[in-house]
């Protein structure tokens, strides 16, 4: 970890001023493991699995003070539960994921669909032109609030800055339970980012990948030009 990466975890933990949470992250990759690290070191209670079992998670645990987990556990008492895995992984997911969640459970979808290099042809998203958190909402059975999928991992170590630095970095997030919503905002600005409100779901594909807003780095204003100057057309190379 950078000294950069140390000293903006420590103003974080510093200044979070709300109660720590249980929360369950599935999917140790980029994305799930920094985020991982981030929580922990925040002082949230967090569970992490993969689909390749708790062994496989030993040296992120023994790191960061987390409980490695088999998927089918990483929701039990969770606040907040981030699904950090490829779009096409998210069918296999344990039925009744959720049903040992705490209630009132927010559930983060971090995913992107790329049908090309990655999940293939997906006929619900590319024929009848739903959000791709639309469809993961549909497989869990339960809201999701899309955020994260266009950060670069790497930020949630190094783009960490405290509330009111000009340097922030914002965050589109998405979604229609308004309660879950207001709980992921307050969680990310605890991470130390700003956050913009991008509508329901079925507004989602303003962040989806190809999109002004995807990938980039800005704050409020950025993230706002950005979102509103997104089309609704699928660009060629993320179309099965």
């Amino acid at each position: 970890m950078s000294l950069l990466t140390q000293r903006n975890t420590r103003s974080a933990t510093r200044h979070s001023e709300r109660p720590a949470m249980q929360i369950g992250i599935i999917g140790a990759g980029n994305i799930g493991g920094n985020l991982t690290r981030r929580l922990t070191a925040l002082g949230h209670k967090v569970s992490v699995a993969n689909s390749r079992g708790p062994h496989t998670l030993t040296a992120l645990a023994e790191e960061t003070g987390a409980t490695a987990v088999p998927v089918a556990e990483a929701a039990r008492d969770a606040e907040i539960v981030i699904v950090a895995i490829p779009v096409k992984a998210v069918p296999d997911l344990p039925a009744g994921l959720l049903g040992e969640a705490a209630d009132g459970v927010a559930v983060i979808d971090t995913g992107n669909y790329y049908p090309r290099e990655r999940d293939g042809r997906i006929a619900e998203i590319e024929d009848e032109g739903i959000t791709e958190s639309r469809w993961t909402q549909r497989r869990l059975g339960h809201p999701v609030i899309k955020a994260f999928n266009g950060t670069y991992a790497q930020d949630l170590l190094d783009g960490p800055r405290p509330a009111g630095d000009p340097e922030r970095i914002a965050v589109p997030v998405a979604g229609d339970d308004e309660e879950a919503k207001r709980k992921v905002r307050a969680l990310i600005d605890d991470l130390g980012f700003d956050t913009v409100d991008a509508g329901g779901l079925d507004d989602s594909w303003r962040q989806q990948p190809g999109t002004p807003v995807y990938g980039l780095r800005a704050g409020v204003e950025g993230v706002t030009k950005a979102l509103a100057e997104a089309s609704p057309d699928r660009s060629p190379e993320f179309r099965g």
